[in-house]
């Protein structure tokens, strides 16, 4: 019985908050998220990165453990989103970002924070550091089939990964009222994309409902068993190995319709967008097994 309380206690407040922005993107079809998405892009993210990675107990060690252990999954997830497109006649290149790109900071990060503390959410940004830093490396080059360094140069949590590395490799404390103001900062802003997802759900349609549950399903269900073979092979053991199967759990990310409408066709762009909704949808029935797999045997 603890144990499923400890998963309402976890998985409550992230789909509450997510509702209400569906409820919000409902009433009224013209809510405009411009705002959170500059605010996240610009200000938000780049704060919660160096927040969660620099005061939470990470040391660079870790960082660059998961962030290995991440970029494996990745390379996992992108070899079988590409067959699974080409099975389905796809186009490999375009429409695979959703497929290897989960939704680990908008979800992973306050789901794993929720579920391991503070010391989890360290873990769960240095995860969702690599899928931001390939967003705007790998995801733009898919969508746009060339790269861009002026994309990378303009992109602000970038140097929040950056600005976090430099704190960890020499070993500066973080200033108090640096320290105060992300804190502040990353809190809203796990607040506002949660609120955002939720009108995204509202806005964003399906296509083919066959094919993009197909796809959906590859990313929420071979997900985790991607993650959890990694974590067996690995060893691993503790809330790190539980926020590591969190995280690979995640839906396709909202990012990659962005990116995509900026770079890719309309045809793929639609097609992003379904398999986004649809992993989206069935997230919320694989998760809570997941976090609870979680909590039971990675504590």
């Amino acid at each position: 019985m603890e144990l499923y309380l400890k998963l309402i206690d976890v998985l409550f407040p992230v789909f509450f908050i997510i509702g209400i922005g569906y409820y919000l993107g409902k009433k009224d079809s013209k809510f405009d998220t411009k705002f959170i998405t500059n605010f996240a892009g610009t200000i938000g993210t780049p704060a919660m990165i160096f927040y969660t990675i620099t005061t939470t107990g990470v040391t660079l060690e870790i960082f660059t453990e998961y962030f290995v252990y991440a970029l494996i999954l990745l390379s996992a997830f992108a070899l079988i989103g590409f067959f699974f497109l080409l099975f389905l006649k796809k186009d490999p290149i375009t429409e695979l970002p959703p497929m290897f790109l989960p939704n680990t900071g908008n979800m992973g990060v306050p789901i794993c924070l929720f579920a391991y503390g503070t010391a989890g959410l360290g873990v769960a940004s240095a995860i969702a550091s690599v899928i931001i830093l390939f967003h705007f490396t790998i995801g733009v080059l898919l969508a746009s089939k060339k790269f861009s360094f002026i994309i990378l140069i303009k992109n602000g949590p970038i140097y929040g990964i950056i600005a976090s590395i430099l704190f960890l490799y020499f070993d500066w404390d973080v200033p108090g009222y640096l320290e105060n103001t992300t804190f502040l900062l990353t809190y809203t802003t796990i607040f506002l994309v949660l609120m955002a997802l939720g009108v995204a759900l509202t806005r964003l349609k399906v296509v083919s409902w066959k094919h993009a549950t197909i796809l959906g399903a590859v990313r929420v269900i071979l997900g985790p068993i991607i993650g959890f073979t990694l974590i067996n092979y690995l060893e691993l053991s503790g809330f790190m190995a539980g926020v590591l199967f969190i995280q690979s759990a995640m839906p396709s990310a909202v990012l990659t319709y962005l990116v995509g409408s900026m770079y890719s066709k309309k045809r793929a762009v639609d097609n992003i967008a379904s398999v986004i909704v649809t992993s989206t949808l069935m997230s919320f029935v694989t998760i809570p097994v997941v976090v609870y797999l979680s909590l039971r045997f990675f504590n």
